[in-house]
Order: structure tokens, then sequence, then C-alpha cells
């Protein structure tokens, strides 16, 4: 087949809809936020291709998947396996990591473990292989009468019941073993948990050391090291000694294990530091009087938001002294992974090697190069190896999950992604669409679904998903290529598309007459700047992935402001408005956030119906016991345990979804219960509400910033991160202007915004700022950066190469600096 046939999808708000995709091209769907795109490409074309491929599996494969369930869809045809890469794949185990990710780093140990130079951990010169004799002088440089074990290791960390090795050794006339730190007789039977890993050492000899003893010790430690594979430990009362014919230091006489990949792992009681456990940092349980306190502060927050310290051991390289003393190129396995991908690549292209090295290395080295490439291509180039999973973005995860498909260079695979250009400058995007075209190039085709305009242009096909939100999308308005769209008067896209719609450039820019000034500003890699933040004025942010946009507005001057008494410059309080969920619970919802929950519970208490049944407003929350379904708990679905099979969801037979019990669905105003009420899309509840004006305001502004076909009732954490910022912003727009104006500070709002949303997001914002606010955006979109009064361009490039002011002033002026990419692509809508 050469499409994707789709027919009668009626997932979420589809009505009935049926489209033919091509296959091996690059596919956008776009429309505006709520129209359906997400309904189309996930919940029915994923969900399907990962269900048929489900299906193909044994049923011992499956009871540990669990088979998703079919999407509302009467027919699909030409799919293949299916790969979502979403902005929801962030790994908040602080053990991931960039290099982890994307495999990285263990092409990097086991380039260590092959070509490393082993190293002293305490004086730093090259370490020799010891010979017996230096082994011999060693132990018995020991103080007279030191009692020790020499044991020789046979097993390290291994699953089974190694039975077989038992009887070798008992066979060869030993009497002892020491068997998970358990000293136990050959003689005896030895039962181990075949499942368990194990670890087993040979009694060689039990010794003193005194006169006499040098020629026994020397034939204990020969038979030790040969049945220790070179390697002795010498266990005393409150140490163990550990000496190797391979790598020992004469001068301290230090000895280094066994160089094997797991020794450069932080994840492996081999490698990691034993201080920390291989994180890095060390958690202070200190701030918390209690252990109670401390394991809800763990359940209800991310480590990352945990306080932490540097570990003091191993200063937070995650790994023992003797894993980082082994050196390739002058460099420790940690010293390359703090490097940038860039600044990687280099060390790579110019690393020196002998002849026997370059053919030891030259798969592995090929491998880690072309890893580092693909991170390149996808405009990942600043970030470090190091870097922690949970600290990326949306954007940066599924990028880095992009250039991780195109490494393993599948074909005939069908890749769904949202959104790939969220976080990404002009500048980068031309290499993240050669990305994409280069893994469809590959045999594969992709369907993304995007806003970003250069994006839509460049797409093989595109579908166009509205006209409208909610109840008003769920069609396909248009279908080809971009000029085919643009030519479609009802498609809004095409409306943007042929320029008849767009988003106007101010005609004047707000005087600046009051400003706020920053200066030294060295974190992360800020480069010891300066800057100046206009008050009552919109202050856009601007420059490359990595320049330092999110380290100078959320590290340096948000905290600077919180600590700032700004009354005498008339501005009440400052306000993050970021992505970070609005609940952490099912039960939180936009009404329940935005408070227009208590005024509707009000209402429905205020009617003849709850006041005959003396019904207070209480009676009309699902999260506490009177009005809701006691059988569901208020929840609506009922969750059935299925032991090692997925947990699985009902609906309540009870209440029917409802989530109140029948009484309380008795009570009715304007002819709705609550429960029909919180299943209004927010338009719909604008109008049913016209006419209670405490509900309609926040309505209205949940409207006005692009959030009309969200549900009230609808679960707080289904919403993106930029629904869950635009719930915030419209909660503080609708908030009553106090005696002072605020700060309001944002990360990207435009995040899954269409052109249409951006033009309507931009005449909020506008608000905020006419009343006398302060806002200051770190933002990508030229739409919003063009209607700035004040831009701080940081760069020129990420990482290393950013960190510094490259232009600031009005959009007019920022345009004119020629090393800035932002003034470069703002020439061009100007």
């Amino acid at each position: 087949m050469d499409s994707i046939k789709i027919r009668g999808a009626r997932v979420h708000n589809l009505k009935n809809i049926s489209v033919e995709i091509p296959r091996d091209k690059l596919v956008v769907i776009t429309g505006v936020s709520g129209s359906g795109k997400s309904s189309l490409a996930f919940d029915t074309i994923y969900a399907e291709g990962q269900r048929r491929y489900m299906e193909s599996l044994s049923s011992y494969a499956r009871q540990f998947l669990g088979l998703p369930d079919k999407p509302d869809v009467e027919l699909i045809e030409g799919l293949s396996p299916s790969i979502a890469i979403n902005q929801k794949t962030t790994n908040n185990n602080p053990r991931s990591t960039v290099g982890t990710v994307t495999e990285i780093y263990d092409y990097l140990r086991l380039l260590f473990a092959r070509i490393g130079k082993p190293h002293c951990p305490k004086c730093g010169k090259p370490v020799k292989s010891q010979s017996v004799d230096q082994i011999l002088a060693q132990i018995l440089k020991l103080p007279e009468g030191t009692r020790f074990i020499l044991l020789a290791p046979i097993v390290n960390q291994k699953k089974g019941t190694h039975k077989e090795i038992f009887d070798r050794l008992n066979a060869a006339g030993f009497v002892r073993v020491k068997v998970d730190g358990e000293i136990r007789e050959l003689g005896e039977k030895i039962s181990l948990a075949k499942t368990k890993k194990h670890s087993i050492e040979l009694v060689v000899d039990r010794l003193i050391i005194r006169d006499g003893v040098r020629s026994r010790l020397a034939d204990s430690l020969e038979t030790a090291l040969k049945f220790g594979n070179g390697i002795v430990f010498v266990e005393l009362d409150d140490k163990t000694l550990t000496f190797s014919e391979k790598n020992a230091c004469v001068d301290c006489g230090i000895s280094l294990p066994e160089i094997s990949p797991q020794l450069f792992s932080f994840n492996s009681p081999k490698g990691a530091c034993p201080k920390c456990s291989g994180l890095g940092k060390i958690f202070d349980v200190r701030e918390w009087s209690t252990m109670y306190e401390w394991m809800a502060a763990v359940h209800d927050f991310k480590t990352t938001d945990l306080p932490e310290d540097v570990c003091p051991a191993c200063h937070g390289h995650r790994l023992k002294p003797e894993a980082l003393s082994v050196l390739v190129g002058e460099k420790n396995i940690a010293q390359v992974c703090d490097m940038s991908v860039a600044a990687c690549q280099k060390f790579f292209a110019e690393l020196e090697l002998d002849d026997t090295d370059k053919k030891i290395s030259a798969q592995v080295l090929k491998e880690i190069n072309s890893r580092l490439k693909f991170l390149c291509d996808v405009g990942l180039d600043y970030l470090s190896l190091s870097r922690k999973s949970a600290t990326l973005s949306g954007g940066e995860s599924q990028r880095i999950r992009l250039a991780t498909q195109i490494g393993s260079a599948l074909t005939g695979v069908l890749y769904v992604l949202d959104e790939p250009s969220i976080g990404l400058h002009q500048h980068d995007n031309q290499k993240l669409l050669a990305t994409l075209k280069n893994l469809r190039d590959l045999g594969n085709t992709l369907i993304v679904v995007e806003h970003d305009e250069e994006t839509i242009r460049e797409a093989d096909e595109i579908v166009d998903i509205g006209r409208g939100a909610g109840k008003n999308g769920g069609e396909v308005i248009a279908q080809g290529t971009a000029d085919e769209i643009a030519r479609v008067e009802n498609s809004l896209t095409g409306d943007y598309l042929s320029g008849r719609k767009k988003i106007p450039v101010p005609e004047t820019r707000r005087e600046i007459s009051q400003v706020l000034t920053f200066n030294d500003a060295c974190k992360n890699n800020l480069k010891n700047i300066s800057v100046k933040i206009p008050l009552r004025a919109l202050t856009l942010v601007t420059g490359v992935s990595g320049s330092g946009k999110s380290t100078l507005v959320e590290e340096i001057i948000y905290p600077q402001l919180l600590e700032t008494d700004l009354n005498s410059l008339g501005v009440s309080k400052v306000t993050m408005i970021d992505q970070d969920p609005i609940g952490r619970t099912p039960r939180s919802n936009i009404a329940t956030y935005t408070g227009v929950a208590d005024h509707i519970r009000k209402l429905f208490a205020e009617t003849n119906g709850a006041k005959l049944r003396g019904y207070k407003a209480g009676r009309f929350s699902f999260n506490v016991k009177g009005g809701r379904c006691e059988s569901c708990g208020g929840n609506g679905v009922l969750k059935i345990p299925m032991n090692f099979l997925p947990d699985v969801y009902v609906t309540c037979d009870v209440c029917k979804g409802a989530r109140f019990n029948a009484e309380t669905l008795e009570v009715k105003y304007k002819g709705k219960n609550i429960s029909d009420v919180l299943n209004m899309p927010v338009d719909d509840a604008l109008e049913f509400f016209a006419n209670v004006p405490t509900i309609k305001r926040m309505l209205q502004v949940l409207h006005d910033v692009g959030l009309g076909y969200i549900e009230l009732g609808q679960s707080a954490n289904t919403f993106s991160g930029g629904e869950a910022q635009r719930v915030k912003l419209a909660y503080e727009l609708a908030r009553p202007l106090g005696r002072a104006a605020n700060i309001y500070i944002m990360d990207e709002p435009t995040t899954g915004l269409h052109f249409d949303d951006v033009k309507k997001l931009i005449d909020v914002i506008q608000r905020l700022v006419e009343r006398g606010d302060t806002v200051i955006i770190i933002e990508h979109n030229l739409d919003v950066i063009k209607c700035a009064d004040y831009i701080i361009d940081l760069g020129p490039d990420g990482g290393d190469k950013g960190g510094e002011v490259v232009a600031c002033g009005t959009p007019e002026e920022v345009a004119r600096v020629e090393n800035s990419y932002t003034g470069q692509a703002l020439r061009k809508v100007l």
C-alpha cells in the first residue's frame, strides 16, 4: 500500500472523519489547539499501530505489556509498527543522563575499558602491572602480628547456583569459600538462589605476619593469583586490600581492580561512588524534622526539587576514584561527559592514538561519533552527556529520542511526533527539518503534529483539522501542499499561510522610563553579563537553544527579584508562570484551579431544589463525602487491580461516570445538573453562565487565552505544559489588580499554539502590560518577538559558545545587528 487509509474515526471530538495519508512521506497535521490533531495522530493512528503490533506478540509477552484499547474507528489500512516521539517522555530518574539515554555512555565505558590508560588515584602516575614479588613485599609491610585471609575472587555478582564451581574447588582440595560475605565449608551442601546475583571468593589461606611466613605466603599468593585470574584479596579485620598482577602503583602501593566496562558504570556497585551510590548528589534530609515528612516530600516532589549537595567524595562525578583515574587522551570519562556534544565531537576528532589502540577502538569510536553527529543534527550540540534527563525540556527530550531513532536506522516504521520544533530557534530549524527528511528517506512514514510555519511549508503533505476547537473542530478542513492549503478559504491555517490573516507588528513601541539592572551574571555558561529589564513593558529574552536564556531569567533574574524590595518601584509581586502541572492528582481540574468551581457550587446551593433538600455548597463537590458517588469515590471510574496484568479502569456502574450520587444530580440549574456543567467545554459554559458575572469573568479569560475547548472537569494531569501555563496566565489575568502592578515571567507560552492561538495569546499578554504589569518572556516564536518593546538576545551560539549579550533594544534595533541569529530572522518579518 502507498497510503494509510482511515475511515470513520470518532476518537474524542473527531466527527466520523475519513482521510488518506501517503506513506513514506513527511506529513504534518495542523490546526488550532483542541481541534483534534492529537486525537487523529496519537489516539487513532499511533494507538492502532501499536495495538496491532502488540497483538502479533505471544500471549506470554502481552501479559507484561498490556493490550491497549481499540480506538473508535471503523477501518485503518496500511499501518506499520508505530513509534511515538512525544514531549512527555522526560525521565525523572536521577540516574538517567543524556549519555545513558542515547547509549553514548555505554560506548564510552567500552572505550575506556579497552584503551584507557590507568593512573594512580593518589599520586596520578601511570600504574604498572605488579609481579608476585611486588605484591608479596606489599603484604609483608603489614604490622607484625596482623591476621589476614588470602582470598581469590572466583565469581563476581553473577546469577546461578554455581554448583559446578563448588564441586571443582572441592575436588582441587580446598576447604572453604566465602559466599556473599559468609565463610562456608566446601564439604557442606551450599544452595544458592538461581535468580539472584552472588559473589564467591576462594579461601586460599589464613596467615599471621611473623618471622618465617614469607615462604608459605609466596606459595599461597601464587595459588590465589592463579585461581583469581591475577587478582587477590587480603582481608583484614577492618578492610580488604586488593592486589592485581595487572594494574598497581608501586610508589603508593595502590592496586586497581580489573578494568572492565562495569568499572565506569555509576549504576553498578563496581563503579559507583560508595558515598552517593552513583547519584553524584547527597540529598539533605535535615530540613525535615521527621522521617514521615521526608517520605512525604519524596512522594510529592521530583528528586530535582529536594535539597541536595554535591557529593564530597566524587565531586558530582558519580564514580569511584579508580574509575576516574583511567584516562583516554588525558581525560577521564567524567571529564568527557561534562563537555558539550560539540566539544566532544572535536575531542574525538583530534584524539591521537597508537596503531594498536586505533584498531581496538575503531568500531567503538565510529558508533560514538555517529551518535554525537545525530545530536548535533537535531540542534542539541550545546548539551553535555552528563546532563540529567530530568532537567531537559519536553522539546529537548523529544529531539534526543529522535536522534536515537535515526541512529537505529530502522526502515518501514511509522513515526508520530508531537511538535519537535518546540524550544528550537529558527537558526536550528533547518537542521531539524533535514533530520526529519533523512528519517523519511530511510523508508519511514513521519506524521508530525506541528504549528511551526517553516515545518508546515516543507512538508510533503498537510492535513488541516478544524476549523475551530472542541465541538467546533474534529473535521478535515483541507489536505495537500502548503500552496494548496493556502487557497482553501475555510482553513485558518490557509488564512495565515496565504497572508489573508496575520499577526501585525505594533505601530509603536512603549516608551521605557524605568529599568531594573542585573549585573555580573555568571552562572552556568553566562559570561559575567549585565542586562536591563524595563518596567511596565514587554521584554523578550531570545537566542538559540543553550545560549543561556533560562539560566538568565529563571536562575538569575527571578531569584533576585524575589529578594528585592519592589514596593518603591510600584511593583507588588513577582510570579513565575511556568509549564508545571496545575495539579498533581486527577481530581484537579480547570474549575478547581481557577476557583470557578466554588462559584458554581454556591450557585447550585442557591437553587430551590438544593434549598428544599437542605444541601449546602459542599454537596456539589466530588472531593468530599455527601454528594459524591461513594462507589467510585467521586472518580467516575473504578480501578480494577489485575496483579501481573495492567490495572483496568471501568466506568462506575452506579453513577455511570457522573461522579455524583443520584440525589445530588436531581438538583438542576437551568436544566443542567452539576455533572452536566463539569462536562461542558469552557466556551459552552461561557454561554451558559453569561448572566453570572463572577463565573463569566474567569471563563472569558480562559476563552481569550485559547482554552475554550477544555472541559471544566477535565483532569489537570491530562493537560500539556502549554495548556497548564495558559490556565495560570488566565488565572493571573482574571485577578483584580492590586494597589501596585506585577511582574510576570513566562517560558515559551506559545508551546502547542496555532497561528490563530498565538494571536489571541499576544492580545492577552498586551492586556497585562497595558494595565501596568511587567512581562518577561523566554521565546523563539517570531510573531511574539516582533511584538516586544525590548529584546535581550543571547548567544551567539549555544553551550560554551553562548552566554553573551549579542544584541539588545527594540526589535528594529536587534534586526540591524549582523551577528544576531534572532536579528537575521526578524528582518524577514518586520
